[in-house]
């Protein structure tokens, strides 16, 4: 049997959950209240229309066979009462889904696979579900302990007991920062040696090329002498020529033939126009001849075939030819490439700066992770002892006489430096008085795990500022007087907040302010999930059906209603 109870002292609604199409459900509305909440049924139907459906609104991976037979899509309304969260208020605010009292999530998953999400109407990703959720519900599993074994599981509980976790995320990324600075550093000094190598072919490339002019004018000029010093007899041969034609020629050169013809024109009295233009031509033309002959006569004159000079040029060429198939680049390119050598030899010359830069960073980072990692430490130290006490005193209202667990705080090796902080975090037990502790593991059977579990839950929900609290079937593997004690202590829980439980024990249900019923009804082909409250006749005759199974009697009905009246008190 499965029970989930619900506190009505006070009224006033802290969640509900409106569900459509979602497995044997059409519709339905359950609202739960201040106090310790739940209902009495089916295992399978209770688990699904309280946890699985809630888990749906708040971010989990959308499953398609949990829509109803038939239908194209299911919807999960979860509205919460927020006025009191102050954390939930600020994420809220700050991520425009602003809300005075409540919170309003809405999932919608089609059997074509879409899902979409809503916080306050506002469309939202999964993620923002799922980070809004944890500051609304906290689900305490009944498969919990199985993960109690694992030291990750220690350090968690123990820092959100201490209240720890922000300071815990600030040592992860303090040290994030520092591993990879840490890395970057041994990788400069591993490569040391590689870039001694570079350094010095850069400084002998470099300097070769600062040995040379490679501007591209400069580049230019040289090719341009260099052809005209290759060419410098046919030059001067073919410039006599031309100082002959203008001006040294017998018979006829350009000079006498335009002054004969300006001879002719002066003898002309009567010149048309034509002629007249014809005569400021030629002169215009015969100045033009004069200066080009003195321009012929100072190149003659200046003009020298120098071969010396021109192996010089023709040597420069040649090197730096050379050197732009060394570099696989034309010769125009080679002054960006004298640049861009002169730069990464810049660079590396200042390593030795990168590296004490590096190991600055290094030691600063360093720095701050001790300064963070000392005031968790501190926090966890203080809280392992009083988280432990309170613990073991659960454990002895659990029937777990002379058990004692010890929350061992052990420094990391060499004081070596970890994500999770200067410690390693671990729960150990003793079962009896004078007996070591050891791993829990190796020391506690799995009714003692049970119990175990459902003590460190009730320490951790107690200090948890969530206001609703989930526990699903955390009492496996516990009956009797002990069943009596957890109803007891999930009742007190809820004088805090709000705590929904799932349970097959009758001794828990019976602590229960409210009971309700979930039961399948079924009529025809079509199967409804149903969740009804009942009345103290009602919950007697459930809570005999729990304590007998399928045949009741006047008997088990006297003893039922004797175990709600004994709760009750």
């Amino acid at each position: 049997m499965t029970s989930l109870f619900v506190n009505r002292l006070v009224k006033k609604l802290l969640l509900s959950i409106n569900i459509n199409n979602y497995t044997l459900v059409e519709s339905l509305e359950i609202e739960f209240e201040k106090g310790t909440t739940a209902i009495t049924g089916e295992t399978g139907a209770g688990k699904s229309l309280v946890l699985d459906a809630l888990g749906m609104a708040l971010g989990d991976r959308a499953d398609t066979d949990t829509i109803r037979h038939g239908k194209a899509r299911a919807e999960i309304t979860a509205t919460f009462d927020v006025s009191n969260i102050e954390d939930a208020k600020k994420w809220l605010y700050d991520n425009d889904c602003n809300s005075d009292e409540n919170c309003i999530l809405r999932r919608i998953y089609t059997t074509e696979g879409r899902s979409k999400g809503y916080i306050n109407g506002q469309p939202s990703t999964m993620s923002q579900l799922q980070e809004l959720g944890e500051m609304l519900t906290d689900i305490h599993s009944q498969h919990e302990h199985q993960s109690l074994l694992r030291k990750d599981t220690h350090r968690r509980l123990l820092d959100e007991y201490a209240k720890a976790e922000e300071l815990a995320k600030q040592v992860t990324s303090h040290y994030i920062l520092w591993y990879k600075t840490n890395n970057d550093l041994g990788d400069l000094l591993k490569r040391s040696d590689e870039l001694d190598a570079r350094k010095e072919l850069l400084s002998f490339q470099v300097t070769e090329m600062q040995q040379l002019n490679l501007t591209s004018e400069h580049v230019e000029q040289l090719e341009l002498e260099q052809k005209t010093l290759a060419n410098a007899e046919q030059i001067v041969q073919d410039s006599h020529s031309l100082l002959a034609i203008c001006e040294q020629a017998e018979g006829f050169n350009l000079r006498d033939g335009l002054n004969r013809a300006l001879s002719i024109l002066a003898t002309i009295e009567y010149k048309p126009a034509a002629l007249k233009t014809t005569e400021e031509l030629l002169q215009g033309g015969l100045i033009q001849v004069e200066e080009a002959i003195a321009e012929i006569g100072q190149h003659i004159d200046k003009f020298e075939v120098d071969p010396q000079r021109l192996q010089i040029i023709e040597d420069e060429l040649s090197v730096i030819f050379q050197l732009a198939r060394k570099h696989r680049v034309s010769q125009q390119l080679l002054e960006a490439t004298q640049v861009s050598l002169e730069s990464e030899l810049k660079s590396l010359l200042g390593g030795s700066e990168n590296v004490e830069a590096l190991q600055q960073k290094l030691a600063d980072l360093a720095e701050n992770y001790t300064v963070s990692a000392k005031k968790l430490s501190a926090k966890r130290t203080l809280a392992a002892k009083t988280m432990a006490a309170e613990i073991n005193q659960q454990l002895q209202a659990l029937s777990m006489e002379g058990a004692e667990l010890l929350i061992q705080l052990s420094p990391n090796l060499n004081d070596e430096y970890r994500s999770t902080g200067l410690e390693d975090i671990e729960f150990l037990l003793a079962t009896n008085p004078g007996q070591p502790h050891k791993m829990l593991s190796k020391i506690a059977s799995g009714g003692e795990l049970s119990r175990i579990s459902l003590a460190i839950q009730v320490v951790a929900a107690g200090h948890s500022n969530i206001p609703t609290l989930v526990f699903d079937e955390v009492d496996v593997g516990i009956g009797g007087s002990i069943a009596d004690v957890v109803g007891t202590l999930l009742k007190q829980l809820g004088n805090r907040g709000q705590v929904i439980s799932v349970t097959h024990q009758p001794q828990v249900a019976a602590h229960a302010h409210h009971h309700y019923l979930a039961s399948k009804t079924v009529e025809g082909n079509n199967t409804e999930s149903l969740m009804s409250p009942l009345t103290q006749k009602q919950r007697v005759d459930e809570l005999a059906r729990m304590l007998a199974g399928a045949k009741v009697t006047e008997q088990t009905l006297s003893h039922a209603a004797e175990l709600l009246s004994l709760a009750s008190a």
